[in-house]
């Protein structure tokens, strides 16, 4: 007994002496992949899918061990085309999973080409109040609004579906683009670089349309939509009821006030003035892990 212990304690032993700083290197990596992977899992309904699909693999051992060659037969042809229906089913977490490494900052400025932070600063923050200020009277008088805050991802394919403008953002141009009887006004603002860059835009549906609270009109739905295929901040006032809402990474957060949206639009959007290449992601003290329930007009 003593000798098998001070085996198996002299192999460990052993074994931590092999390991080199890149196998350290390898654990690691390794380790953080798993925990992605993991966190897609619980995020999506893939997490249900492994779990259909350990189950089918439990049921294939079973199967041959105990000699159920029909069934073993089945489930083994099966098998043979997983990896194409694994892909098929995974297909939108990992068109998800992609685009999100496709977001990931590699030495390259957030907001343009050769501005310095506080011109960038300078900029977003006359935008925010702007839309702050203008969501805050729309809400008021129940006008509906959208508006889409370009970050990372480019919008070019919606840019296109609307009327470009390239003008500096305002509380009375933003009351002139939603006013109801405007040609511009059935459809979402685009911005870019602190300006509206067009309005009129089509933003695509949500993946999962089916799952939203059917009380949830067109603007909330298409600012779900925009949100999961892009990175952008999208801003909804209802108008039904004036409340407004922020749309991110699918999910939809409502009931916020002036000061609550311009704070959360400046904690996200704002670079980070220690660092003038990249905006490192900021704590939101205001986002849910999941979608609100309740509906509130279009």
């Amino acid at each position: 007994m003593y000798d098998s212990i001070k085996d198996a304690l002299n192999s460990a032993w052993n074994v931590l002496l092999s390991i080199t700083p890149i196998d350290i290197v390898d654990m690691v990596l390794l380790t953080y992949l798993v925990y992605l992977f993991i966190k897609l899992m619980r995020e999506t309904r893939a997490g249900q899918l492994i779990k259909g699909i350990i189950l089918f693999i439990i049921a294939y051992l079973i199967s041959k061990n105990i000699g159920l060659k029909a069934i073993t037969y089945i489930i083994d042809r099966m098998l043979d085309i997983g990896l194409v229906a694994l892909i098929v089913m995974f297909q939108p977490e990992l068109r998800r999973a992609l685009e999100k490494v496709g977001r990931t900052q590699l030495g390259v400025r957030l907001f343009g080409l050769g501005e310095t932070v506080d011109e960038v600063t300078s900029k977003w923050s006359h935008a925010i109040n702007a839309i702050c200020d203008s969501c805050a009277e729309l809400s008021s008088t129940c006008t509906g609004a959208l508006i889409v805050i370009e970050r990372q991802t480019k919008l070019g394919e919606q840019i296109d579906t609307g009327t470009v403008m390239h003008a500096a953002p305002s509380k009375e141009l933003f009351g002139n683009i939603f006013y109801p009887k405007t040609p511009l006004h059935d459809g979402a603002v685009i911005m870019r670089d602190g300006e509206i860059l067009a309005a009129a835009c089509f933003l695509p549906k949500p993946s999962k349309e089916e799952l939203i609270n059917k009380k949830l009109g067109s603007r909330h739905r298409a600012a779900i939509g925009m949100s999961e295929v892009s990175d952008a901040i999208v801003v909804v006032v209802s108008e039904e009821t004036g409340q407004i809402s922020v749309a991110e990474n699918g999910v939809l957060v409502r009931d916020y006030t002036k000061d609550k949206l311009k704070q959360h639009l400046m904690e996200q959007i704002l670079p980070n003035p220690s660092d003038s290449w990249s905006r490192k992601p900021r704590k939101n003290p205001f986002r849910r892990e999941k979608p609100a329930q309740g509906g509130d007009g279009k």
